[in-house]
């Protein structure tokens, strides 16, 4: 067998000749930790991108996570308190290395959602990466009894939470189409999916206790602009899924509470939504109900 002259560069993908060393050095375990070193770097170089609003340090922290993580996606976290979204963002980027996480304040106005979708779509790390998941994860709650609640502020809760589920929808299917040729079929594209949008709902979407009328009216609300949004832009290869969340959501994927189903991990949330943005056209899952095991219903 004829010998490689020469040694490996421990800082280049090629051989350099060494005149100075014997014909036999070459070393081949040093090609491959370099070749595991450039896997690696490949590997965590996301290839799309996701959007949170409503990212917080429990639930949405652990979205985030497996996104990047597993999903290898950079994270762009929208929510209303700056500080609160910046300290989210550097916490994100210590717990999973080389995740690409960037913080956009936001609300929830149409306004607002058209400024971010914007700035998300020119950040120089970002720009180049498909919207693949847009996740609607607002926490909103207006409990009061029905006549004690004025119209002004039962509007003002549709206005945040319903209104703002139109918006966010809107954005995310404007970026999605403009990413991948338009509104085309998927009869004409060979069954490709063009991304997959998320409204966190939860049981006061389907029925409304006591004191909560404005409150299931928003939940409601967004639950029917999921699946306006399902019925009109699943053809053209939009996928719109609402997520019924009911029960507590520990930010712990192993503690006492969810290791025995007294709550649910915002970690198993995040792969349950990495799933639904995996599937394919020949099965989408559109309403799903996630509960830990001991919740009661």
């Amino acid at each position: 067998m004829q010998k490689v002259p020469g040694t490996l560069n421990q800082h280049s993908t090629r051989s350099t000749l060494n005149l100075h060393e014997p014909k036999n050095r070459f070393d081949p375990t040093q090609l491959e930790a370099q070749s595991v070193h450039i896997v690696l770097s490949t590997m965590s170089a996301p290839k799309s991108l996701a959007i949170i609003i409503g990212a917080g340090p429990t639930s949405g922290a652990g979205v985030a996570r497996v996104l990047a993580r597993e999903g290898n996606m950079a994270v762009a976290l929208l929510a209303r308190n700056q500080t609160n979204l910046e300290a989210l963002r550097d916490e994100l980027r210590k717990s999973v290395k080389g995740g690409v996480f960037h913080s956009f304040p936001s609300d929830t106005s149409p306004s607002s959602l058209q400024k971010t979708f914007k700035a998300i779509a020119a950040h120089p790390e970002l720009k180049e990466l498909k919207l693949r998941l847009a996740i609607y994860h607002v926490k909103h709650s207006l409990k009061e009894p029905f006549m004690q609640t004025t119209p002004e502020a039962y509007g003002e809760s549709l206005q945040t939470y319903a209104t703002g589920a139109f918006a966010f929808g809107q954005e995310s299917l404007r970026m999605m189409y403009a990413q991948n040729g338009g509104e085309t079929l998927l009869a004409d594209t060979n069954g490709e999916k063009k991304g997959t949008i998320i409204y966190t709902g939860t049981l006061g979407a389907l029925r409304t206790n006591e004191g909560f009328a404005a409150y299931g009216s928003g939940r409601a609300g967004a639950r029917s602009v999921a699946q306006a949004i399902a019925k009109e832009h699943s053809r053209t290869g939009v996928h719109c899924v609402h997520a019924i969340a009911n029960g507590g959501i520990e930010n712990d994927s192993d503690s006492e509470a969810t290791r025995t189903g007294k709550k649910m991990s915002a970690e198993r949330v995040g792969e349950t939504y990495l799933w639904l943005a995996s599937q394919k056209a020949a099965l989408w899952t559109h309403e799903l109900d996630l509960r830990p095991a001991q919740e009661r219903f």
